[in-house]
């Protein structure tokens, strides 16, 4: 089974980060992870890197995808997003949103 990522980078509505928050955890993630092939998510928040640049939005959600047809489960996800509660407090004209397939086995330290 091939591994894949999806990203999306986002921002909240201004002054509703609180409601950002909760709808994500509490209500999108679960309802994503509900389509086939979605196996895995995780939010982050952006922090300065080693130069202290900054990415373009604050926050990111990983979705990892495990299925050897991509394009059907991402299908999926917008038929299924059709359903899908979209909270205001999500900037949704500043997302973006980017898929990627794993080359090779992940790797760690030893």
């Amino acid at each position: 089974m091939t591994r894949h990522l999806l990203l999306v980078s986002a921002d909240a509505a201004e002054g509703q980060d609180d409601e950002f928050h909760r709808w994500y955890d509490q209500e999108h993630l679960p309802a994503v992870l509900a389509v086939p092939g979605f196996v895995r998510a995780q939010r982050f928040a952006a922090v300065p890197a080693t130069r202290g640049q900054l990415p373009q939005h604050r926050y990111l959600a990983v979705y990892e995808i495990e299925t050897d047809d991509l394009p059907g489960a991402l299908a999926a996800l917008s038929a299924a997003a059709r359903q899908m509660h979209l909270s205001p407090a999500f900037d949704r004209a500043s997302s973006a949103t980017f898929a990627f397939t794993a080359l090779g086995a992940a790797q760690e330290a030893r």
